[in-house]
């Protein structure tokens, strides 16, 4: 019998932090459907002629800040050693290969691969915690789109969430009892932001999603596959692993882009408003990443951290995310050979 594959998937990075590849990497994703999910012609007018050539230098700015001249994108860095850590961890009846959803290596090219060795299976993982048709579905659709065009295909499955899983919140916990939690004065659990429009889209009952102030409070099976209602439940899991009373912590969303209503609330308006309280160390969680990029290295220890010191706070600091920890590659192990 032949080897079992394994397909790691995160979101993408730019090649480099020139310009000219932010500007290709930004393309790339905005220009998805499933990321801007509005009338093509208007999505096209905003990506091309607003977002994009505005943006790019900025943010070509910001990844100069946190790209090393030895290890580049620290998302790429910390994905590469996942995968070679898996890989090793799995041993030779599993061939393990690394794809972005946007850029390089593309999905394609690592399929492509697999195919190539004659893998019985693939396991498709992606690096997502928690589910949403921006990031997860997207990488769904991609895949099939590149399988359905063999003409002959392996089993596949893919791993749809995994906001749940104990060894990722185990590592989460871990990583945060370092610097002593119960001596911060808040905590934040802080998660990538998404348009309120998306999380509407997944409520298939069409009566529950904001209909109430408290609907992702709590897990069901109206909102079993809503991003909100999961990345709360992952927030309380870590708080219940470290037994961070509710008073204490703030869930939380970053990384807003447009005037539409996204998720609430936003990290940045809390951080300040925690500020005005007279809080004065914050500790920070980003649990829908699985590797430091920069929406965690650059996005919560500079940008948050200078907010809040603006508005009278002194310290934010960051938990570092799943990386290459032992505890994290056994979680994907799990996942992998399930």
């Amino acid at each position: 019998m032949g080897k079992k594959g394994v397909l790691l998937i995160n979101l993408g990075t730019p090649d480099s932090p020139a310009v000219s590849d932010v500007r290709k990497y930004l393309n790339e994703f905005l220009m998805d459907p499933r990321v801007i999910d509005v009338n093509p012609v208007l999505r096209t007018f905003l990506v091309k002629g607003i977002i994009v050539p505005f943006r790019s230098p900025k943010s070509a700015k910001l990844y100069k800040e946190i790209w090393s001249d030895k290890t580049g994108s620290p998302l790429l860095h910390y994905s590469l050693l996942q995968r070679s850590l898996l890989q090793e961890s799995l041993g030779d009846d599993y061939q393990v290969e690394l794809a972005m959803r946007y850029q390089s290596p593309s999905i394609e090219s690592a399929l492509t691969k697999l195919k190539d060795a004659l893998v019985d299976s693939i396991k498709v993982i992606p690096m997502f915690p928690q589910y949403a048709s921006a990031s997860t579905g997207s990488v769904y659709e991609k895949v099939m789109d590149i399988i359905g065009k063999w003409p002959t295909s392996p089993n596949i499955s893919i791993e749809n969430s995994f906001h749940d899983n104990e060894l990722m919140i185990e590592t989460f916990a871990d990583n945060a009892k370092k610097y002593n939690p119960e001596t911060y004065d808040h905590i934040l659990f802080s998660f990538h932001g998404l348009p309120q429009r998306q999380l509407i889209k997944a409520d298939h009952t069409h009566n529950h999603c904001l209909k109430s102030a408290d609907c992702c409070q709590t897990l069901t099976d109206a909102n079993k596959f809503c991003y909100s209602a999961q990345s709360h439940h992952t927030a309380q899991l870590i708080a219940g692993k470290l037994n961070i009373p509710k008073e204490k912590y703030t869930i939380c969303f970053q990384s807003r882009l447009g005037s539409d209503p996204w998720v609430q609330p936003y990290t940045s308006e809390v951080v300040n408003q925690l500020a005005k309280e007279g809080k004065k160390r914050l500790l920070v969680f980003c649990p829908a990443f699985v590797a430091d990029c920069l929406e965690t290295v650059y996005e919560v220890t500079v940008e948050y951290h200078e907010e809040f010191k603006a508005a009278g706070g002194e310290h934010v600091q960051l938990v570092e995310s799943l990386n290459d920890s032992p505890k994290w590659i056994a979680a994907l192990k799990q996942m992998a050979v399930k």
